[in-house]
């Protein structure tokens, strides 16, 4: 890639984070607000953010602040939306507030995505670990470079 490629992918990178910060909001999690965007072919196909499955209640945590196991994260919802349309995840890039945990991390690469920039590191780098060593391509972007 050329300077100048470099430079337009980065700022393409930070307005996608930017959009999965603003996703993020809408989540109704108390712990920890995450969102997702997926891009294909310079379009978002996708976008998703930690929840509850639809007809659930929207609370996320149980009276003790412990996380429903039934809650499915940002990632998830973005690639189960894909799933239901008639695109798919294949060469895609999947932009995250937070890094993937282990059981994400195999639904991205079974989706087919190819790359994945995250802002975060969520505190368990398994995930992150397990998506390098199968060819994925990891990006994390920091908040200062996000504010350029």
């Amino acid at each position: 890639m050329s300077p100048k490629d470099i430079d337009k992918q980065h700022r393409y990178d930070s307005a996608y984070l930017k959009m999965a910060e603003q996703w993020s909001a809408l989540s109704h999690c108390k712990r920890k607000k995450v969102g997702a965007i997926i891009v294909k072919d310079s379009m978002i196909i996708s976008d998703g953010y930690n929840g509850t499955p639809a007809g659930f209640d929207n609370c996320c945590e149980d009276d003790g602040g412990n996380t429903h196991w039934y809650v499915l994260h940002a990632e998830a919802n973005a690639i189960l939306k894909v799933a239901k349309s008639t695109n798919n995840c294949k060469g895609a890039t999947l932009y995250l507030t937070l890094s993937p945990c282990k059981d994400c991390s195999k639904l991205i690469l079974q989706a087919g995505i190819t790359r994945v920039v995250f802002r975060n590191a969520y505190k368990d780098t398994e995930g992150i670990d397990f998506l390098i060593n199968s060819g994925v391509n990891v990006a994390q972007l920091e908040n200062s470079l996000l504010e350029e």
